[in-house]
């Protein structure tokens, strides 16, 4: 074998591989078909001596180095664009990490409205000892009023103010008052009556002023409790029916989980965008392929001047 040959069979070869790196990237059954054939050619000509060898290197070089050439541009291309989605990606994941530093969880606001019921069920019971006995006593548990401080911007529903004024609403003359809470009398008995156990039912808020609103756990009654003036009375629960009466997630929780769920978005958008194929592009190589598989290939060797150039062309456009 002359020394020629070997080194255009190489160098075959060598442009196969190439050919097969992007074959395996892009995974389209054109690109596919297409490499199997340049094989099939090569082969034609290595077991044949007989055929002009360098109509071998003219093939590579009309058609299967510009296609390597356009596919190549085209990866360049695609990864850009795949690397802007997944820039989008990291900003995101570096923010959810800061929320998640500095957020109250489910379920935070789960066991803490527990521990906060508890708090609510002693100080009540104590201001009904301070009332009766005339006590100079302080009736509430020691940081009672940090669970709305620390859940209401996240867990209370906002209602309107004009909501608010109507709840806070009451008749002096049914209140038992005293320098550190106020309550109604009534809502003392029932209180008292059911041996102070209590649920917490919601948070509301409007601006900064809060409202936390109670259960009596053994009967469908419910009170409510003003952090700001320290008052309790009865809540008509109809008049906040329409009110989110919780959430299960905080609003930081949700801003977090809706950019978990874009981040999946662009990294699928991303492993799509990587090895996209324009429709131009792949109609290009369906000719292409045509051409190649023919039974009369080796007739028509000179006519991959026209499909090298329509490649070429291919490369300086804005459709890759």
């Amino acid at each position: 074998m002359d020394e020629n040959r070997i080194n255009i069979l190489n160098e075959s070869t060598r442009t196969i591989s190439k050919l097969q790196l992007l074959t395996v990237f892009f995974n389209s059954d054109i690109i596919y078909k297409i490499y199997l054939r340049t094989q099939v050619i090569h082969q034609l000509f290595a077991t044949n001596p007989d055929l002009d060898i360098n109509k071998l290197e003219m093939f590579h070089l009309q058609f299967t180095v510009t296609l390597i050439d356009l596919l190549k541009k085209i990866k360049k291309n695609n990864e850009s664009r795949a690397d802007l989605l997944l820039d989008e990606v990291q900003l995101n994941s570096e923010l959810i990490n800061q929320m998640d530093d500095t957020i109250f969880s489910g379920n935070d606001f789960n066991n803490d409205k527990q521990r906060q019921a508890l708090k609510m069920s002693q100080s009540l019971k104590k201001l009904f000892e301070v009332l009766s006995q005339d006590l100079e006593d302080y009736p509430f548990a020691k940081n009672i009023n940090l669970f709305s401080s620390r859940y209401a911007p996240d867990y209370f529903a906002e209602i309107p103010v004009e909501l608010l004024d109507e709840l806070l609403r009451y008749n002096p003359a049914d209140l038992y008052t005293d320098k550190y809470a106020t309550i109604q009398r009534k809502l003392m008995g029932k209180l008292n009556k059911h041996g102070f156990k209590v649920e917490f039912y919601t948070g509301l808020k409007t601006g900064d002023i809060t409202i936390e609103v109670y259960k009596i756990t053994e009967i469908e009654q419910y009170f409510l409790y003003s952090p700001s003036n320290n008052i309790f009375l009865f809540c008509d629960i109809d008049k906040i029916s329409n009110t989110a009466t919780g959430s299960k997630l905080s609003k930081k929780e949700r801003v977090m989980q809706e950019l978990l769920d874009k981040n999946v978005r662009l990294q699928s958008s991303a492993g799509v965008m990587k090895t996209h194929l324009p429709a131009e592009v792949i109609s290009l190589l369906d000719e292409d392929y045509k051409k190649i598989a023919d039974v009369d290939f080796m007739q028509h060797m000179n006519s991959f001047d026209v499909q090298a150039n329509t490649l070429k062309a291919m490369l300086n456009t804005d459709l890759i």
